[in-house]
Parts: C-alpha cells; structure tokens; sequence
C-alpha cells in the first residue's frame, strides 16, 4: 500500500512539474498583441517557431480560438487574423482530436466534475460522453486533474476565463492542434 502511495505522490509531482514548465505565466506584455507574433515566420510546419507564445502554423484562419494540445496553450485571434490573447492552460484527461470545432454551448458558473466551482464554461467538444471546454475554477486553481478520472475541462486563469467568456460565444470556430 505505501508503495502505491509513493508512486501517486510521484506521479502527481511530475504532473505538477510538467505543468509548470509547459504552461508558464504569461501575465503582461506576453498577453498584449504587440508583444506576441502573429505567426511562425516560416510557416513550416515541421519547423518549431523559436518563441513558445507565436500562434501555431497551420491553426486556420478567419476568427477563431485555438488550443494546443502538446503547448498546453490557448491562442484568441480576432478579426483579420490579429491576436488579441494568448495564455497557459491545464489540459483535461479526456482531450479531443485535433480539428475544428464550434462552440456548442456556455455556463456562467457550475459545479466542476471534480467538485471545484468553475465559472465561465465554454463548450466545444465531447469525446467519449465527456464534454469538453474551457473554464476556470472560481478559486483560481489549476491544479492537474485526477488521471483516474474522466474530466473534459480545459483549466485556465480566471482573468484568462473572462477574456474567453467575452471572445467566445455560441458557434465560435475552435481549432485544436496536436
């Protein structure tokens, strides 16, 4: 039984520690569109921009929220293609397929399926009768979610949250890249 618990504990300290150094804080100038480049110079897609906060190649065009599923990172780009935002995330453990998708739905506060209080919910997928979006937790957490559990929310800051909130509304386009 101890055994167990030691390889819990490690389990969520590398969890913990992936999460801090894939989705760092990006308060400030990183979240202002001046400071943050509209896209990889190269446009290859092989080719990893060299600044971690440039909007991934290949994630469409138009208006549009993207998700980066191995960045831990979500891109609001406006009108004509502009970044308006661009923050750290906590991935759920039910993730969905790279692809387009549209905002189906949004909830203004419920109750987590962790039990957390989260606000500013908006939907976009389900995979596997889970329903996956993006919220924040009212407490301001991000804590990694439970890998015993199937959990579809997309965790983020609750300044993030209302920023989301107020860029994405029903039938928003979403595009989730690898």
């Amino acid at each position: 039984m101890a055994g167990l618990t030691a390889a819990a504990l490690a389990a969520v300290g590398f969890l913990a520690y992936q999460a801090s150094a894939s989705a760092p804080d990006q308060l400030g100038k990183a979240n202002t569109p001046s400071a943050v480049p509209s896209a990889n110079a190269s446009g290859d897609p092989k080719h990893k921009s060299k600044n971690p906060l440039a909007l991934p190649a290949k994630s469409g065009a138009g208006e549009r929220v993207v998700y980066s599923l191995s960045e831990r990172r979500v891109w609001l780009v406006g009108e004509n293609g502009k970044l308006t935002r661009t923050f750290g995330v906590m991935p759920s453990t039910v993730s969905p397929p790279p692809g387009v998708y549209a905002v189906t739905s949004r909830s203004g506060s419920v109750p987590g399926s962790d039990g957390v209080r989260i606000e500013h919910v908006v939907r976009f997928a389900s995979v596997d009768d889970v329903s996956v979006g993006f919220s924040a937790a009212v407490n301001g957490s991000m804590a990694s979610p439970n890998p015993q559990k199937k959990t579809g929310g997309v965790r983020m800051k609750r300044a993030d949250g209302d920023a989301m909130w107020e860029f994405a509304s029903i039938g928003s386009k979403v595009v989730v890249v690898p």
